[in-house]
């Protein structure tokens, strides 16, 4: 392995090849000179390179990659996956001699060019030195008379690439079959593709996946329900995607269809339960194609994975990742469904350039999410979801730091995946609700539509967007909003004054009867909650005083029987409460909790929460020392940091 020593900025990239030559190149440009002209309309400022992926060693501006040709075999003795990467390369520069590629913790064995004869031959390639953060660039030299300009490298992963995990029998749902699963967002598909990865590069690709021949492999590309078990699976995903939207998962599944373009895949075991709880699917897909144009993929399906995927879902396009914590049997967690479904439009469809851009993703999404929900299953419900996505913001701003408060955060010399809180999911939305408002509901519809069609199958920064915003809304109708206002949303910390705060009659009376008993004037078991959903409850524990006395923790696990509930989101609540007053009762609950879930939504605070005492502390450490084979690497980076201060 040859390593290169290198110093990155925005004048001079010095690059000392250290066996071959020494060369100086000219930076990439400073990509925020494109966006002078929008950020000069805020008086808030921006930062100085708006447009600049700071994750990314790519260089994307001489040499773009266009297209992925992918032949990898899954080898679950060594966890690992071996095989080749074919990049289509376009220059974009004539005289790019030169692609820079990401890696993270990657066997390179081989690389070679097609010449102009059609023939595979050897080039120069050099290896940097490992950043933390971003892993290791790859540099390749591009033949100068290639016309079909094509490099093939020959790789392995490491068993610790941070974007794979391989599950053993015992961790899967079935205990007969091992399982692997990816999970690419934010940085993480260097880990087990060498490409450009950053979202700013959007390309097609096909894949080749070897299995063992009783597993089956699906991945964010054409997936055939009913596929027979043979070991080896094609791939195509004709739409240009961003590499982060990768995905491959390979176990013990089996599909079964909700709709005429969507179907579950699953384990045999969560497969029925699975279909049935997403059955609104398909209805949510003509819903949101009435709302906001057609759906531009082919097939939406769900892949359910098994309870250690850290996050509720992932957006991967044509097959969304699904944790099977949402799983409740009564369809009161499905806007998880509603919010990665959304993102065939938000995200998919219209990207974020950067991971400082992350909001128009996640803001817009958890928008669409709440239209659609207010759609199918009404206003009452859609406006209790707000709420209390309205308290979580507002309880984060309280603790982040004001930097961290910004929608287009700067997120120059962070890991990405620390980015993702809720300030670019609900302060995002309610910055897009505060435009309905002002615009009124058809107007502003009208324009994401519009939206939607102009920057379909592209890359944007927040001031484009803010751009396409002036132009195509606030001047058609002058005087509604000023630049100061969106200055104030977009690029200032808090929440503006002008935020619509969402309401609830259903929460009004849950604080009435919560007052009551607190009170002392009904005993829990007086309080009628027969009605209620899974909101009235996280809403009617999320807002109980942090501190309780054992009688009153006693008499509402009496009445209610919250430690044995099945309701991950409502047990969570519950288990929070549990840790801060020291409720005994509920520990064996806890450990199982933290023992058998790894979605990082629901540990994490109970971690944070166990912390605070030394007994609390104790008793983490013990659990975590269990739960901790079972965990993704993101989580167990998350916990680590909890615990002990490290990343690992």
């Amino acid at each position: 392995m040859r390593t290169m020593c290198f110093l990155l900025g925005f004048t001079l990239l010095t690059v000392a090849a250290c066996d071959k030559r020494t060369r100086t190149v000219e930076a990439p440009p400073d990509l925020a000179k494109t966006e002078e002209k929008i950020a000069a309309k805020f008086p808030t400022g921006q930062t100085a390179n708006a447009g600049h992926d700071y994750h990314s060693y790519a260089n994307s501006h001489e040499a773009r990659v266009t297209h992925l040709s992918l032949q990898l075999t899954a080898d679950f003795d060594q966890q690992i996956l071996k095989g080749s990467a074919i990049l289509s390369v376009d220059r974009v520069t004539p005289a790019a001699d030169e692609l820079v590629l990401d890696t993270r913790e990657l066997d390179i064995q081989d690389v070679t060019v097609l010449d102009s004869s059609g023939k595979w031959r050897q080039t120069y390639y050099r290896l940097a030195e490992t950043d933390p953060n971003l892993g290791a660039a790859l540099y390749v030299d591009l033949p100068a008379d290639a016309t079909d300009l094509q490099v093939r490298i020959r790789y392995r992963t490491s068993p610790a690439a941070s974007g794979l995990q391989w599950l053993t029998p015992a961790q899967t749902a079935g205990k007969q079959y091992p399982f692997l699963f990816t999970q690419s967002q934010a940085i993480h598909a260097r880990s087990w593709i060498p490409l450009q990865d950053t979202p700013g590069v959007r390309m097609t690709y096909d894949a080749v996946v070897r299995t063992p021949p009783e597993l089956l492999a699906v991945m964010s590309a054409s997936n055939e329900p009913g596929t027979p078990r043979d070991g080896e699976y094609e791939f195509s995903m004709p739409q240009a995607i961003p590499s982060y939207l990768i995905a491959l998962g390979v176990g013990d599944l089996e599909s079964r269809p909700m709709g005429k373009r969507t179907a579950v895949y699953a384990e045999p075991s969560l497969l029925e339960s699975a279909a049935l709880e997403f059955a609104d699917t398909e209805q949510m897909l003509e819903t949101t194609e009435r709302m906001y144009g057609p759906y531009r993929w082919g097939r939406y399906d769900l892949l359910i994975l098994p309870p250690s995927f850290p996050f509720g879902g992932m957006e991967n396009p044509r097959l969304s990742f699904i944790t099977p914590t949402v799983i409740a049997g009564d369809k009161s967690l499905v806007s998880l469904i509603a919010h990665e479904l959304a993102h065939s439009w938000s995200g998919n469809l219209v990207s974020n350039a950067t991971w400082r851009d992350l909001w128009l993703n996640e803001g817009f999404t958890s928008y669409l999410e709440s239209r659609i929900m207010e759609e199918i299953y009404g206003e009452g419900r859609a406006a209790m979801e707000n709420v209390l996505g309205y308290q979580t913001v507002m309880q984060e701003i309280e603790e982040l730091p004001e930097p961290e408060q910004l929608l287009a955060i700067d997120s120059q010399g962070k890991d990405p995946d620390d980015v993702f809180s809720s300030i670019p999911y609900t302060k995002g939305q309610l910055f897009l609700t505060w435009l309905e408002h002002k615009f009124g509901r058809e107007r502003f519809d009208a324009f994401l539509n519009q939206y939607f069609e102009q920057f379909a199958f592209q890359s944007i920064t927040t001031e484009r967007f803010l751009e396409y915003l002036r132009e195509n809304l606030l001047q058609s109708e002058p005087g509604v909003v000023d630049w100061g206002q969106i200055g104030r949303w977009v690029f200032e910390p808090g929440m503006p004054d002008e935020v619509i705060v969402p309401q609830s009659d259903a929460f009004i009376r849950v604080t009435e009867k919560s007052g009551a008993w607190l009170a002392g004037e009904v005993a829990a078991a007086d309080i009628d909650t027969q009605i209620w959903t899974v909101h009235e409850w996280r809403f009617f524990l999320n807002n109980l005083p942090s501190r309780l006395s054992p009688e009153q923790l006693a008499d509402l696990d009496e009445a209610f029987g919250l430690t044995e509930s099945t309701n991950n989101e409502v047990a969570h609540s519950w288990l929070v409460i549990a840790v801060r007053n020291d409720y005994a009762p509920a520990y064996a609950r806890l450990e199982d909790y933290l023992v058998s879930i790894g979605r990082r939504k629901l540990i994490t605070p109970l971690y944070e929460e166990l912390i605070k005492t030394d007994k609390g502390s104790d008793f983490a450490k013990r659990v975590y020392e269990l739960a901790r084979p079972g965990y993704h690497p993101l989580a167990v980076r998350t916990v680590n940091g909890i615990l002990y201060g490290e990343d690992s």
